[in-house]
């Protein structure tokens, strides 16, 4: 009998410690694991380039698109640029701008506007021989105040379409008071295009038919990698430079180490093209008056979109243009600026990181 009461003991003990294993007798599920469903991405399509607006017509001296012809007769103004007469008025808005030596050891701006018409240009200097050479190859109205006889001799041979503040035609002009003369001399396009009426001027324009780049090409054109900034030493108190800003795409230009503006909107010049030209300087009398050949040929350099490459130039048709391999270098859409400077002008040529404003030393000129 005790050996069943035993038996039946040790039967219960096994018995509870079981339960007790299954948790009080009650079986435990596992909750299953519900993963999330992965959520959908958007699908991020790559963005189209914008197509470049494809204008019927373009600017005689820009190449801009315009929806409307515009063949009337470019101006071209003698602009000075002697430290009195600094900043100027008026550049912004020139289609082409011309740097040039004159006498004394400085440079002049031949300013040519059509596209645009500011309402002040200035000041307004005397004319040379190749400046005239220049505005008549471009079949120009001139605007100048005063000349040199062998200049004066040209216009009048040729009977070409001028204005000369000096000598009869200072109703298209005023003097401000906020400089002193001769450097407060201005005009408008207005004032010209109103004088050229009054005088009967032809109002038709011989077109030289400059080269562009098209339109879609020029947006397509992606700038140079190695973007160049460059240097150009005329003389001490004119050294000129030129930055390239990369988020505008244009070269901004820089006088002494100072970013060129204008008077009156404190914009600063910029370029899209800058067309190098070395060619002969030649003293012909005790004032220091020089015959610069505008004709060519000779060599330079073309800047665009942060490349500068070697060119030859001639003038062909009345203007000067830029071969490579004897093709002509169509220019891009926007302005230019020509940089006439004596044969052997070193150029100076930095890569990224250079700085074109540069440091100015004691003698005026870019370090």
């Amino acid at each position: 009998m005790k050996g069943k009461w035993r038996l039946a003991l040790l039967l219960g003990i096994v018995i509870t410690l079981l339960l007790a294993g299954c948790g009080n007798g009650k079986q435990q599920v596992q909750e299953p694991v519900v993963e999330e469903p992965p959520v959908a991405q958007p699908v991020v399509e790559p963005e189209e380039p914008e197509e470049p607006i494809v204008y019927p017509f373009a600017f005689p001296l820009t190449g801009v698109g315009t929806e409307e012809e515009h063949p009337v007769r470019p101006v071209m103004v003698m602009v000075e640029n002697q430290a009195q007469a600094r900043p100027q008025s008026g550049l912004h808005r020139a289609d082409q701008v011309y740097e040039v030596l004159a006498e004394g050891e400085i440079t002049r701006f031949l300013a040519v506007y059509q596209s645009e018409s500011p309402d002040i240009i200035g000041p307004v200097r005397s004319i040379r021989p190749y400046f005239v050479e220049l505005g008549a190859g471009l079949d120009a109205l001139i605007v100048h105040a005063g000349w040199s006889q062998e200049a004066m001799n040209i216009i009048a041979e040729r009977r070409l379409a001028h204005f000369d503040q000096v000598y009869g035609d200072h109703a298209y002009y005023w003097r401000s008071d906020e400089r002193r003369a001769p450097h407060n001399l201005y005009t408008s396009i207005e004032m010209i295009r109103e004088g050229a009426e009054d005088k009967g001027y032809r109002a038709d324009w011989n077109d030289p038919a400059f080269t562009f780049m098209d339109t879609v090409e020029a947006a397509t054109t992606d700038a140079s990698s190695d973007a160049v900034d460059i240097a150009i030493p005329y003389i001490a108190g004119y050294h000129v430079s030129y930055h390239w800003n990369e988020e505008l795409g244009q070269y901004e230009r820089y006088m002494l180490g100072e970013p060129h503006k204008d008077k009156e909107t404190e914009a600063q010049l910029v370029a899209d093209n800058i067309l190098i030209v070395e060619a002969a300087h030649r003293i012909v009398d005790d004032v220091g008056r020089r015959n610069v050949d505008v004709f060519g040929p000779g060599n330079g350099h073309l800047v665009q979109k942060g490349e500068i490459r070697e060119i030859t130039w001639e003038n062909s048709g009345g203007i000067i243009r830029a071969y490579i391999d004897n093709e002509e270098v169509p220019l891009l859409p926007g302005k230019t600026w020509v940089q006439i400077v004596p044969i052997g002008t070193e150029i100076e040529v930095q890569g990224e990181g250079f700085d074109a404003s540069g440091d100015v030393n004691e003698d005026g000129g870019v370090e």
